[in-house]
Protein backbone atom coordinates (compact mmCIF):
# COMPACT_ATOMS: atom_id res chain seq x y z
CA UNK A 1 0.00 0.00 0.00
CA UNK A 2 2.73 2.47 0.49
CA UNK A 3 4.08 1.84 -3.05
CA UNK A 4 1.03 3.45 -4.19
CA UNK A 5 1.15 6.28 -1.59
CA UNK A 6 4.30 6.54 -3.08
CA UNK A 7 3.52 7.42 -6.43
CA UNK A 8 -0.16 8.31 -6.12
CA UNK A 9 0.01 10.72 -3.04
CA UNK A 10 -2.96 12.41 -3.70
CA UNK A 11 -5.54 9.74 -3.34
CA UNK A 12 -8.55 10.36 -1.01
CA UNK A 13 -9.30 8.56 1.94
CA UNK A 14 -11.65 6.54 0.22
CA UNK A 15 -9.44 5.67 -2.48
CA UNK A 16 -7.19 4.75 0.06
CA UNK A 17 -9.34 2.75 1.80
CA UNK A 18 -10.14 0.93 -1.11
CA UNK A 19 -6.36 0.29 -2.08
CA UNK A 20 -6.14 -0.74 1.27
CA UNK A 21 -8.70 -3.56 1.20
CA UNK A 22 -7.64 -4.87 -2.46
CA UNK A 23 -5.32 -7.28 -0.20
CA UNK A 24 -7.84 -8.44 2.08
CA UNK A 25 -10.21 -9.01 -1.00
CA UNK A 26 -7.89 -10.66 -3.16
CA UNK A 27 -5.89 -12.93 -1.14
CA UNK A 28 -9.18 -14.01 0.23
CA UNK A 29 -10.92 -15.01 -3.15
CA UNK A 30 -7.68 -16.54 -3.86
CA UNK A 31 -8.12 -19.44 -1.73
CA UNK A 32 -11.28 -19.81 -3.29
CA UNK A 33 -10.83 -19.50 -6.91
CA UNK A 34 -7.31 -19.35 -7.61
CA UNK A 35 -6.97 -15.79 -10.57
CA UNK A 36 -3.20 -14.91 -9.43
CA UNK A 37 -0.26 -17.39 -9.58
CA UNK A 38 0.86 -18.06 -5.72
CA UNK A 39 4.01 -16.33 -5.71
CA UNK A 40 2.19 -13.33 -7.63
CA UNK A 41 -0.59 -12.98 -4.93
CA UNK A 42 2.71 -11.63 -2.15
CA UNK A 43 3.56 -8.85 -4.57
CA UNK A 44 -0.01 -8.26 -5.30
CA UNK A 45 0.67 -4.30 -5.24
CA UNK A 46 3.50 -3.92 -7.46
CA UNK A 47 2.81 -7.05 -9.78
CA UNK A 48 -0.68 -6.16 -10.35
CA UNK A 49 -2.09 -2.77 -8.79
CA UNK A 50 1.03 -0.68 -9.55
CA UNK A 51 0.99 -2.39 -13.15
CA UNK A 52 -2.32 -1.42 -13.83
CA UNK A 53 -1.75 1.73 -12.68
CA UNK A 54 0.57 2.40 -15.00
CA UNK A 55 -1.95 3.15 -17.62
CA UNK A 56 -2.98 6.33 -15.51
CA UNK A 57 0.31 7.64 -15.66
CA UNK A 58 0.25 7.89 -19.11
CA UNK A 59 -3.57 9.76 -19.53
CA UNK A 60 -5.71 10.82 -17.07
CA UNK A 61 -9.07 9.61 -17.90
CA UNK A 62 -11.81 12.62 -17.95
CA UNK A 63 -15.13 12.31 -16.04
CA UNK A 64 -17.63 10.84 -18.34
CA UNK A 65 -15.19 8.42 -20.33
CA UNK A 66 -16.26 5.04 -21.18
CA UNK A 67 -13.29 2.19 -21.08
CA UNK A 68 -13.42 -1.50 -21.92
CA UNK A 69 -11.12 -3.86 -20.21
CA UNK A 70 -10.50 -6.90 -22.53
CA UNK A 71 -9.24 -10.46 -20.88
CA UNK A 72 -9.31 -8.52 -17.21
CA UNK A 73 -8.72 -11.88 -15.57
CA UNK A 74 -9.00 -10.88 -11.90
CA UNK A 75 -9.64 -7.63 -12.62
CA UNK A 76 -6.64 -6.19 -13.79
CA UNK A 77 -5.88 -3.37 -15.12
CA UNK A 78 -9.60 -2.39 -14.49
CA UNK A 79 -10.19 -2.19 -11.05
CA UNK A 80 -7.27 -0.37 -9.70
CA UNK A 81 -7.88 1.99 -12.64
CA UNK A 82 -11.56 2.27 -11.20
CA UNK A 83 -10.53 3.17 -8.05
CA UNK A 84 -8.67 6.11 -9.60
CA UNK A 85 -11.21 7.38 -11.80
CA UNK A 86 -14.29 7.04 -9.82
CA UNK A 87 -16.08 9.34 -12.57
CA UNK A 88 -14.93 6.60 -15.61
CA UNK A 89 -17.09 3.85 -16.51
CA UNK A 90 -15.39 0.59 -16.68
CA UNK A 91 -16.72 -2.88 -18.20
CA UNK A 92 -14.71 -5.54 -17.47
CA UNK A 93 -14.91 -8.43 -19.54
CA UNK A 94 -13.26 -11.87 -19.38
CA UNK A 95 -14.49 -15.32 -21.09
CA UNK A 96 -13.57 -17.09 -18.31
CA UNK A 97 -16.64 -16.90 -15.91
CA UNK A 98 -14.97 -17.87 -12.40
CA UNK A 99 -12.46 -15.19 -13.23
CA UNK A 100 -15.85 -12.34 -13.43
CA UNK A 101 -17.37 -13.68 -10.27
CA UNK A 102 -13.82 -13.17 -8.43
CA UNK A 103 -14.54 -9.80 -10.08
CA UNK A 104 -17.95 -8.88 -9.76
CA UNK A 105 -17.25 -9.55 -5.35
CA UNK A 106 -14.25 -7.34 -5.52
CA UNK A 107 -16.14 -4.51 -6.64
CA UNK A 108 -18.75 -5.29 -4.74
CA UNK A 109 -16.55 -5.45 -1.54
CA UNK A 110 -15.34 -1.85 -2.76
CA UNK A 111 -18.74 -0.10 -3.37
CA UNK A 112 -17.77 0.32 -6.99
CA UNK A 113 -20.22 1.78 -9.03
CA UNK A 114 -18.51 2.72 -11.75
CA UNK A 115 -17.73 -1.42 -12.79
CA UNK A 116 -19.29 -3.86 -14.71
CA UNK A 117 -18.21 -6.88 -14.98
CA UNK A 118 -19.33 -9.61 -17.62
CA UNK A 119 -18.23 -12.60 -18.76
CA UNK A 120 -18.24 -12.19 -22.62
CA UNK A 121 -15.91 -11.94 -25.77
CA UNK A 122 -14.97 -9.08 -26.94
CA UNK A 123 -16.18 -9.17 -30.14
CA UNK A 124 -19.84 -9.33 -28.93
CA UNK A 125 -19.40 -6.22 -26.52
CA UNK A 126 -22.26 -3.78 -27.34
CA UNK A 127 -21.33 -0.18 -27.37
CA UNK A 128 -18.43 2.16 -27.96
CA UNK A 129 -15.63 3.47 -25.70
CA UNK A 130 -13.39 6.06 -25.64
CA UNK A 131 -10.33 3.40 -24.90
CA UNK A 132 -9.82 -0.04 -24.58
CA UNK A 133 -7.23 -1.53 -21.81
CA UNK A 134 -5.87 -4.85 -21.48
CA UNK A 135 -2.87 -6.66 -20.11
CA UNK A 136 -0.72 -8.56 -22.81
CA UNK A 137 -4.23 -10.87 -23.48
CA UNK A 138 -2.48 -11.37 -27.40
CA UNK A 139 -0.52 -10.10 -29.85
CA UNK A 140 -1.24 -6.68 -31.11
CA UNK A 141 -2.92 -7.57 -34.58
CA UNK A 142 -4.82 -10.04 -33.40
CA UNK A 143 -6.22 -7.71 -30.20
CA UNK A 144 -7.08 -4.97 -33.07
CA UNK A 145 -9.30 -7.25 -34.90
CA UNK A 146 -11.19 -7.50 -31.65
CA UNK A 147 -12.10 -3.95 -31.03
CA UNK A 148 -11.48 -2.22 -33.81
CA UNK A 149 -15.29 -1.45 -34.81
CA UNK A 150 -15.62 -0.21 -30.68
CA UNK A 151 -14.10 3.36 -30.94
CA UNK A 152 -16.00 6.35 -29.95
CA UNK A 153 -15.69 8.89 -32.88
CA UNK A 154 -15.15 12.03 -30.30
CA UNK A 155 -11.88 12.36 -29.04
CA UNK A 156 -12.01 14.34 -25.42
CA UNK A 157 -8.21 13.93 -24.63
CA UNK A 158 -4.97 14.88 -26.30
CA UNK A 159 -4.49 10.67 -26.40
CA UNK A 160 -6.53 10.09 -29.22
CA UNK A 161 -8.77 6.65 -28.79
CA UNK A 162 -7.90 3.78 -29.05
CA UNK A 163 -5.93 0.76 -26.92
CA UNK A 164 -3.66 1.30 -24.11
CA UNK A 165 -1.57 -2.42 -23.70
CA UNK A 166 0.11 -3.24 -21.18
CA UNK A 167 3.11 -5.24 -22.35
CA UNK A 168 6.89 -6.10 -21.95
CA UNK A 169 9.85 -6.90 -23.76
CA UNK A 170 11.01 -6.03 -27.27
CA UNK A 171 7.99 -4.97 -29.22
CA UNK A 172 9.36 -4.11 -32.37
CA UNK A 173 8.25 -6.77 -34.25
CA UNK A 174 4.85 -7.20 -33.18
CA UNK A 175 4.26 -3.62 -33.75
CA UNK A 176 5.53 -3.07 -37.18
CA UNK A 177 2.15 -2.76 -38.83
CA UNK A 178 1.24 -0.11 -36.13
CA UNK A 179 3.35 3.00 -37.41
CA UNK A 180 1.03 5.24 -35.06
CA UNK A 181 1.72 3.00 -31.61
CA UNK A 182 3.62 5.05 -29.20
CA UNK A 183 5.74 3.05 -26.16
CA UNK A 184 5.45 4.41 -22.92
CA UNK A 185 8.74 2.65 -20.19
CA UNK A 186 7.52 1.99 -17.07
CA UNK A 187 10.57 2.24 -15.46
CA UNK A 188 10.62 5.98 -16.62
CA UNK A 189 7.72 6.26 -13.58
CA UNK A 190 8.49 3.52 -11.20
CA UNK A 191 11.63 2.58 -9.22
CA UNK A 192 11.10 -1.23 -8.96
CA UNK A 193 13.21 -3.46 -11.32
CA UNK A 194 9.28 -5.20 -11.43
CA UNK A 195 9.05 -2.61 -14.58
CA UNK A 196 12.31 -2.56 -16.16
CA UNK A 197 10.93 -3.80 -19.37
CA UNK A 198 7.16 -3.53 -18.49
CA UNK A 199 5.65 -0.40 -20.90
CA UNK A 200 2.19 0.70 -22.12
CA UNK A 201 1.61 0.69 -26.02
CA UNK A 202 -0.91 3.89 -27.11
CA UNK A 203 -2.15 2.34 -30.42
CA UNK A 204 -4.91 5.06 -31.69
CA UNK A 205 -7.76 3.56 -33.36
CA UNK A 206 -10.19 5.63 -35.61
CA UNK A 207 -14.30 5.42 -35.54
CA UNK A 208 -15.00 2.87 -37.92
CA UNK A 209 -19.10 1.83 -37.26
Amino acid sequence: MDEILKYFPNLTDIQKDQFQKLDFLYHDWNEKINVISRKDIDALYTKHILHSLGIAKIIKFEPGTYVLDVGTGGGFPGIPLAILFPETRFHLIDIIAKKIKVVQAVAEGLDLKNVKAEQLRAELVKGDFDFIVSRAVTNMSDFVSWVKDKIKKKNKHELKNGILYLKGGDLTEELKNFPKATEYNLSDFFEDEFFETKKVVHVPLKFTS
